[in-house]
Formats: C-alpha cells, structure tokens, sequence
C-alpha cells in the first residue's frame, strides 16, 4: 500500500502489499477520510479541539459546494518515523527531509494537531476560510497541511517555509 500521507515524502519503502498502517493512522494512497468517520484512528485520535474545528469547517464547506476530506491527520509516533526514513532516502540526507517531512519527535500529527485535507480545492477553501475555525495553513511548502492556530481574533500566524523551520 502506497500512502497518501507521504505527500511530498513519496512511496513507503517497504512492501506495498504487505504494510498496513491504518492502525498507525495511515491511509491507502490516494484515499480520504471524511472527518467524521470516527473509524478511522487517523480521525478519532485528533486533539478534540482540532477534530471539532475541522468538522466545523467541513460542513460550512459543504454549504457552500467544497468537500474537505482528510488525506492524514493523527499519526503514530512508529509511523511517522516511517515516514521519514523514506523522505530521508528519497532526497539523500535528514536535513532535506525534514523540510518535507517532520521527525516524530515535533511532528504535530503525532499528537493530533495537525490535519492534510485534500481533494484539491479543500486546501484553498481552508486557506481563505480556516482562520475562521482556528485552522491554519503553518508551512508555505504544504497548502494542505493544518493546525489549529488562530488567534483570538482570527488571524493565523506569519507562513513558515517549510516543516523544518
């Protein structure tokens, strides 16, 4: 199984018909999760603020013709090191990588704070309409890639390049 949540990572390494990571809050390649399928780990394990302001967000999406569906959200700490040992071999070294792909030690998903929406259009819809919701874009290098961020006022904190800073 290839995973969506590589994203700019790449493929899994590892046998695409032997790796399941859906209990490690994986998702099969090219899939989504509507964030209200509370089956899914990478959904029910997000921080309860973050899983609210996302489901918010996707129903005033829906009134208003975007759907926003999940492509990862909650990660476990074994899966994102999956993740980015991949991104480590696909670019050659750990310093590239971690502009694409955050260690399990500061990855947000790790924790459930964090959430990449998809399909394309979802993004964009959040980019305008999130802060309303307390969902921010955080790096500039991963329109679909969310957190909760706002400000009391509504307004998201300054883009940072990448994941790694």
């Amino acid at each position: 199984m290839m995973l969506a949540a590589l994203g700019a990572a790449g493929q899994a390494s590892a046998d695409p018909a032997t790796v399941d990571y859906s209990a490690e809050g994986g998702l099969p390649d090219g899939q989504r999760v509507s964030p209200f399928d509370l089956s899914s780990p990478a959904v029910y394990r997000l921080d309860p603020a973050l899983l609210d302001a996302i489901e918010r967000a996707a129903d005033s999406a829906a009134a208003q013709g975007v759907s926003v569906g999940l492509t990862s959200g909650w990660r476990s700490p074994e899966f994102q090191q999956q993740l980015f040992d991949d991104a480590v071999v696909q670019y050659g070294n750990a310093e590239i990588a971690s502009q694409y792909v955050a260690s399990p030690q500061i990855s947000k998903h790790v924790i459930g704070k964090a959430v990449d929406v998809g399909p394309a259009g979802a993004d964009n819809w959040l980019i305008r309409n999130g802060s309303a919701f307390g969902l921010c874009q955080i790096y500039a290098n991963e329109i679909w890639h969310f957190e909760l961020a706002s400000d009391y006022g509504g307004a998201c904190p300054p883009l940072r390049p990448n994941a790694a800073g």
